[in-house]
């Protein structure tokens, strides 16, 4: 059995889940903040769009935005001689986009559910809009967060769609778990496809474990 897909997945995954942690926190953050209701309405929509969108499609506006004649593509390879499309770095690309809602609402859901008399009662105490954040916002969220992050990290770990799209299926490369198992079934080698899957099920299954596991300790802490 050929191993590069497996390594490539999970680097793909681990490096596309820091940055999705790090951003879904960030724009639930600011979505939760804003006043206007109106802006806040479409700022959420573009936020979520990728969820709901075909993942080809998503893929389809990501390979127009970083293909070598579009926009930030010919940027990258003028400036850099960086080609993003069909590269590594396009895998990851699709696995931050297509995560990246999951986390969000994972996160802005878990920011609003916080008292909100407990962040009034930190303001009037002097406290930061930074330490406000920390110590009460994401303390008090965090068991959402760590839900909406391995909830991300499977998304990107199992991307398919995108990433044919924008990365391709180059062997040794690009070609990702998901990847490797079209690419066995369609060349009919059933049994390498099934190890594949089998791989994939378990690591699946390993995060819905480990996410249970945050919110029972994060229970009992509370207790």
């Amino acid at each position: 059995m050929d191993w590069s897909p497996i390594w490539i997945s999970m680097k793909t995954a681990g490096i596309s889940i820091v940055i999705t942690f790090f951003l879904g926190i960030l724009a639930a953050w600011l979505v939760v903040r804003m006043r206007d209701e109106r802006m806040k309405s479409i700022v959420d929509g573009i936020f979520t769009l990728p969820l709901v969108l075909p993942p080809t499609v998503a893929g389809f506006f990501l390979l127009y935005l970083f293909g070598v004649k579009r926009p930030v593509g010919k940027f990258f390879v003028d400036y850099f001689s960086v080609k993003i499309a069909f590269s590594w770095v396009a895998a990851v690309i699709a696995a931050v986009t297509m995560s990246f809602p999951l986390m969000y609402r994972s996160a802005r859901g878990a920011f609003e559910q916080v008292d909100e008399d407990l962040v009034a009662a930190a303001r009037t105490l002097g406290m930061s809009e930074w330490t406000i954040f920390r110590r009460v916002l994401f303390a008090n969220a965090a068991p959402g967060i760590v839900s909406g992050g391995v909830l991300a990290f499977a998304r990107g770990l199992g991307e398919f769609g995108a990433t044919a799209m924008i990365a391709g299926n180059i062997a040794g490369k690009t070609r990702t778990l998901p990847m490797a198992v079209y690419s066995e079934v369609a060349a009919g080698n059933m049994d390498r496809a099934y190890q594949y899957v089998v791989i994939i099920v378990i690591i699946a299954f390993l995060s819905v474990l480990a996410m249970n596991w945050a919110a029972l300790r994060q229970a009992k802490k509370r207790r």
